[in-house]
């Protein structure tokens, strides 16, 4: 099959770019340009009718994604339906289908199927489960399992997948020799990736072999997720040897991938102090040739649990400001239970807060809708201020619930509002008619 940097390195322009190009406000041969360069990537299986076309990269919207997905310990496919439709319902972008408990193939089927979004998803995650159900042990993983593992679930419509083929027998040596970490390892995929290769004394199959698994790619046209198996999981773990040993391999392998015609980001960590944040995204996107980033949070402290969407919130901000190109959401459960629907409509909402943040302050032409909501509040018109907003329909609720006895005040300030009084000293007319035309 043809995929899209292979059209785009022809100077053929496919729909899916002409329908990035209307949804970003670009001319069609810039966002030509940049998916034959690789610094645009447009996950989109040929396979998966009625799909959302999502652009992620270079002077693009940092897009928002959601992962859902069962436990060994909760696994209910109506609820995985209904945060896929959450998900979706709030903003994100994409959506990851992370289940590792359950009838595994009917769970990625049922969200497919209940989705518009773009889905990827972690290919070991079925792996080991399969072979701890079959063998009682994740350990006896025979890697063509995987392969065709792979092959099966992107036959099922996924757009991209987050594949660990950066840690080698090299960034397992890195983990030895510094004395393992604070925080351990928290990469599920990873992890247990890492078991395989201690148990067996076995090359990681997908370093090993990064041609075959481009090619299965490649047949679906699914972005390449180079996953971050190695990633901190504690800001004091942060870029350390094998974190950043992992972080290089994959940002070749992106190059490698991208020079056999495969569509390829690269995921980053992870727990990263604030002040490190800028210093990640310029590395990964010196070594990569700037490839998407697919930011993991990132959460800038160890210490929020329950409050970890707001902490990685504040991450993400500083991430899109940067220039990252996709942010994994996290949601109030994060360390602590499984999501819910609740959940995930939190995580999306305050997700696309923070993204919207840092896309105003790395992108200065896109500010209007601020500027129209802050003319709107000043003049007091509610009704046009709910237009701009990002979700109107918590603004109406919270004014409706406690109503002023002026209609154009709030029971914040009631007769002491300073946009009225600031109106009276400096507009002929606080109703707006005569509002000065100046600003």
């Amino acid at each position: 099959m043809t995929t899209q940097i292979e059209f785009a390195q022809q100077g053929i322009i496919t729909a899916q770019m002409k329908k990035v190009a209307k949804d970003e406000n670009f001319s069609p041969e810039i966002i030509l340009k940049r998916v034959a360069s690789g610094e645009i990537v447009i996950p989109n299986n040929p396979g998966r009718i009625n799909q959302n076309v999502v652009g992620i990269g270079l002077g693009l919207r940092t897009k928002v994604n959601a992962s859902i997905g069962t436990s060994s310990d909760i696994c209910n496919i109506d609820a995985e339906i209904r945060k896929a439709k959450a998900a979706r319902e709030e903003g994100a972008d994409t959506l990851m289908e992370l289940s590792a408990g359950g009838d595994l193939d009917a769970i990625r089927r049922a969200v497919l199927a209940n989705t518009s979004l773009p889905v990827g998803n972690v290919p070991l995650y079925q792996a080991f489960c399969e072979a701890a159900r079959k063998y009682k042990d994740p350990g006896k993983l025979d890697p063509e399992y995987l392969f065709d593992l792979i092959e099966k679930q992107l036959a099922d419509g996924l757009s991209f997948m987050a594949i660990h083929c950066g840690i080698n027998q090299y960034t397992i040596e890195r983990l030895r020799k510094q004395g393992y970490r604070y925080g351990g390892l928290v990469s599920k995929g990873g992890t247990f990736m890492v078991a395989w290769m201690d148990r067996t004394g076995r090359e990681n199959p997908l370093y090993e072999q990064f041609d075959r698994v481009c090619a299965i790619m490649k047949k679906y046209d699914a972005v390449l997720s180079l996953g971050n198996g190695i990633r901190a999981g504690a800001i004091h773990d942060s870029h350390d040897r094998a974190q950043m040993a992992e972080m290089i391999i994959n940002c070749e392998l992106a190059e490698e991938g991208r020079k056999m015609g495969c569509q390829m980001m690269v995921e980053g960590p992870g727990h990263v102090p604030l002040d490190e944040i800028e210093g990640n995204i310029m590395l990964e996107k010196r070594m990569s040739g700037n490839a998407p980033y697919y930011v993991l949070g990132p959460l800038p402290a160890d210490t929020g649990a329950g409050y970890d969407h707001i902490v990685a919130a504040i991450g993400a901000a500083s991430s899109a400001r940067f220039g990252a190109d996709l942010i994994c959401y996290i949601t109030p459960a994060e360390h602590l239970a499984l999501p819910n629907e609740d959940d995930v409509r939190e995580g999306v909402r305050v997700t696309r807060i923070a993204v919207r943040i840092g896309d105003i302050s790395k992108y200065p032409d896109r500010r209007e809708n601020e500027k129209k909501a802050a003319k709107a509040r000043r003049d007091m018109r509610w009704g046009d201020l709910e237009k701009v907003l990002m979700f109107p329909d918590v603004a109406r609720s919270v004014r409706q619930s406690r109503e002023p006895s002026k209609e154009e005040t709030c029971t914040m300030c009631g007769d002491f509002c300073a946009m009225k009084k600031g109106m009276e000293v400096f507009m002929t007319d606080i109703a707006g008619d005569k509002v000065s035309t100046q600003r």
